[in-house]
């Protein structure tokens, strides 16, 4: 039986929050939309953090619509946010730089 993942000090959770604003601490979800340049990009986008998710053994909550892919991440079994929801948030954002550059 594997370890469950400890739950992020409150600090850590700030800390990850003030250094990633489009990031939000929502019902116990840490919570991000992304808005693509067309549905597909955005289903390219979807398809890399599928990838990434999948290596991690972590999977987000995904809601895709058109252009706009919205990402919700917990760790369910450890009842709470860890370190492998803000981890795979860090990797999304920059999953996302490489499929739509930034301006």
């Amino acid at each position: 039986m594997s370890q469950k993942a400890p739950l992020l000090a409150p600090e850590a959770l700030q800390s990850f929050l003030a250094q990633h604003p489009e990031w939000k601490h929502e019902g116990g979800m840490i919570r991000r939309t992304y808005e693509a340049s067309s549905f597909l990009a955005g289903i390219a986008f979807v398809e890399r953090v599928a990838h990434a998710a999948e290596k991690a053994d972590h999977h987000p909550d995904i809601d895709i619509r058109w252009r706009k892919v919205t990402l919700a991440l917990v760790t369910h079994d450890s009842n709470g946010l860890t370190s492998k929801d803000t981890d795979l948030a860090h990797e999304a954002d920059r999953l996302f730089a490489q499929v739509v550059p930034q301006k």
